[in-house]
C-alpha cells in the first residue's frame, strides 16, 4: 500500500473487550492482530477518537500487543511499539521517513519544510546542509543569551502571579516562552507573549487552531467533514494565512538591514549556500523553513516543560533532588552561565524521562523500500508503511515491570547502556530526524532550572493529567500557584 494514499487513522478499539482479529496485508504472512468490532466496508469506524488518537491507540497496544492493524473504510495503517519492530523499521537500509496523513495536512501551511518535505524532495537536505551549523555548540552558546532574555519576561510574570497568589496556566505559558524563544534566538524577532493579555496572541491562537484541525480532519470521514466542516475548513484557510504574514513580515524585517550580521537561523537561510550545489535556499522555501521552525520550535519544547513541571510539582523529591544540584552547580543568584547547563545532569534526566512517557511528537511514520517480513512474520511488500508509536514505545517491558512510574534515574550512565538503543526515540530516526534536538533539551534545562531554582510548584491536588492531542501532546487544564524560594 502506498505511504501517499493512507493516512495516520491514529484510532483505536472500544476501551472494554478488545480481542484480536486477522489482517493479511499481501501473499503470505502471519496475520497482523486487528480490533475487536470491525464492521463490512467500514472497517474500525466505530472505534475511532478524532480527539484522542494516539492515547486510544496506547489502550489497543496493550491489549493487542507491539503490532495491530488499523483500517477505517479502504485505509489501512501497522501500528508498531515494541522494541524489536521499531529496530526492524529505524533500519535505513530497508525503511525510509514517510508522511502520515497529519504530516501531509501539515503541508498547507509549510509545504517543503524540513519535517513536511517528501524524501524526493530537494529542498529538505539543501535547508538541512545550510542549517546544520545553526545547531552547533558555538550556536547554542550564541542563543543562550536570547533564552535567558525570554526566561525574564516569563518570570515577570510569574512574579506577579505568585504575589497575587494566582494560579499560572503552565501550558499557555510555557507555550508563549517557547515561542518567544524560537522567535528571538532563531529569526531575531521579539513576539513580546507576556506583554499580550491572555489569550491575545493571535499568532499563538491560529497555529494551536492549526494544529488541532489537522489532527481531528485526520481522523475522521471525509464525507462528514464536506458537510459539517465548512464553517473549520474556513476558518483553517483564514489562520493559515495569518500565519503565512506573519512569516513573511518577520522576513521583511529582516531584509531591510541585509548588511547586519545577526548570527541565526534566518541569516543562515538568508544568506548561507548548500555547500554540496552552491544554491541559496529559495525565498519562498525560506518562508517554509521559518513557519516549520516557529511551529515545531515552538509546540515540541512547549509541551515538554508543560509535562516535566507537571512530573516535578507532583513530585517534591525530585524537584528536591533537581534544586540540590542547580544550587550546587549555580551558586548564588547570578544568571546560568551556558557551560553550567551541562553539568545540571540530574535535570537533564528529569527531561529525558518526561521526553520517555510524553514524547511532545507521538510517533513517526516509516514506509519500506522493498518487499520484507517484519519481526520474521509479517510481510511487507514494497510501499507497505507503519507508524511507530512512541509513548507505547517508551513503555516496552525493557522498561522495567512499572514503565508508567516517573523516575529519573532510568537515565543513569549504566541504565541506559542496558537497554536497546531504539527503546527510546523522542526525536524521531534517520537523517531526517529532529534538527533542532540539542537546541530544544538546552531551552528545556536550561528553563527549569530557571524556575524551580526561584518558585516553589504548587499543584491542584484535584488535577488528573489530561492530555491534549494537536498533533504534538501537551497537559490541559493543569494549573500551577507559585510561591518564591527565599
Amino acid at each position: 500500500m502506498s505511504a501517499e494514499k493512507c493516512p495516520h487513522a491514529a484510532v483505536s478499539s472500544p476501551d472494554t473487550g478488545a480481542t484480536t482479529g486477522v489482517a493479511i496485508l499481501s501473499g503470505r504472512g502471519e496475520p497482523v492482530p486487528t480490533p475487536r468490532f470491525r464492521l463490512p466496508l467500514l472497517g474500525d469506524l466505530l472505534s475511532v477518537d478524532p480527539a484522542k488518537p494516539v492515547q486510544k491507540e496506547m489502550r489497543m497496544a496493550a491489549d493487542l500487543g507491539p503490532i495491530f492493524e488499523r483500517k477505517i473504510v479502504s485505509t489501512r495503517l501497522v501500528v508498531v511499539s515494541g522494541v524489536d519492530l521499531v529496530a526492524e523499521v529505524n533500519d535505513e537500509a530497508a525503511w525510509a521517513k514517510s508522511l502520515g496523513a497529519p504530516i501531509r495536512k501539515l503541508r498547507s501551511v509549510a509545504a517543503d519544510g524540513l519535517f513536511t518535505a517528501y524524501n524526493s524532495e530537494p529542498n529538505w537536505a539543501k535547508a538541512q546542509r545550510i542549517l546544520n551549523p545553526g545547531f552547533s555548540q558555538a550556536a547554542l552558546r550564541n542563543y543562550h543569551g536570547s533564552m535567558l532574555r525570554m526566561l525574564e519576561q516569563m518570570t515577570g510574570s510569574w512574579d506577579a502571579a505568585a504575589e497575587e497568589g494566582a494560579r499560572v496556566d503552565v501550558a499557555a505559558d510555557t507555550t508563549r516562552l517557547a515561542l518567544d524563544v524560537i522567535g528571538s534566538a532563531g529569526f531575531g524577532h521579539d513576539f513580546g507573549s507576556f506583554a499580550r493579555a491572555a489569550g491575545d496572541d493571535p499568532f499563538v491562537d491560529a497555529m494551536s487552531r492549526v494544529l488541532a484541525h489537522v489532527n481531528r480532519t485526520s481522523n475522521d470521514m471525509p464525507l462528514l467533514r464536506t458537510v459539517l466542516g465548512r464553517k473549520a475548513d474556513a476558518q483553517h484557510r483564514a489562520d493559515i494565512a495569518l500565519m503565512h504574514r506573519v512569516v513573511d513580515d518577520v522576513i521583511a524585517q529582516r531584509r531591510q538591514d541585509p548588511d547586519v550580521e545577526h548570527r541565526d537561523l534566518l541569516d543562515l537561510m538568508l544568506h548561507s549556500t548548500d555547500p554540496e550545489t552552491g544554491e541559496l535556499l529559495d525565498p519562498v522555501n525560506v518562508r517554509n523553513q521559518v513557519v516549520t521552525f516557529l511551529i515545531a520550535g515552538n509546540e515540541t519544547t512547549a509541551g515538554t516543560l508543560a509535562f516535566a513541571l507537571y512530573f516535578l510539582a507532583r513530585h517534591p523529591e525530585v524537584a528536591a533532588a533537581a534544586r540540590a544540584e542547580i544550587d550546587g552547580v549555580v551558586p548564588g543568584d547570578g544568571p546560568i552561565a551556558f557551560e553550567q547547563v551541562g553539568k545540571l545532569r540530574y535535570l537533564r534526566r528529569v527531561v529525558d524521562e518526561t521526553l520517555r512517557l510524553w514524547p511532545a511528537a507521538p510517533g513517526y511514520f516509516r514506509k519500506v523500500r522493498h518487499d520484507t517480513t517484519l519481526g520474521g512474520r509479517y510481510r511487507m511488500p514494497k510501499g507497505s508503511w507503519v507508524f511507530v508509536l512512541l509513548p507505547q514505545l517508551h513503555r516496552d517491558p525493557v522498561w522495567g515491570p512499572d514503565p508508567d512510574r516517573f523516575d529519573p534515574d532510568r537515565f543513569l550512565p549504566e541504565a541506559v547502556r542496558a537497554r536497546p538503543a531504539h527503546a527510546y526515540r523522542p526525536f524521531g530516526t534517520g537523517p531526517r530526524s529532529c534538527i533542532g534536538r540539542q537546541f530544544a533539551l538546552h531551552e528545556a534545562v536550561l528553563a527549569l532550572a530557571v524556575l524551580l531554582r526561584r518558585y516553589e510548584l504548587e499543584p491542584d491536588p484535584g488535577y488528573e493529567l489530561d492530555v491534549r492531542e494537536a498533533i504534538t501532546l501537551k497537559p490541559q487544564g493543569f494549573e500551577l500557584r507559585l510561591r518564591r524560594r527565599g
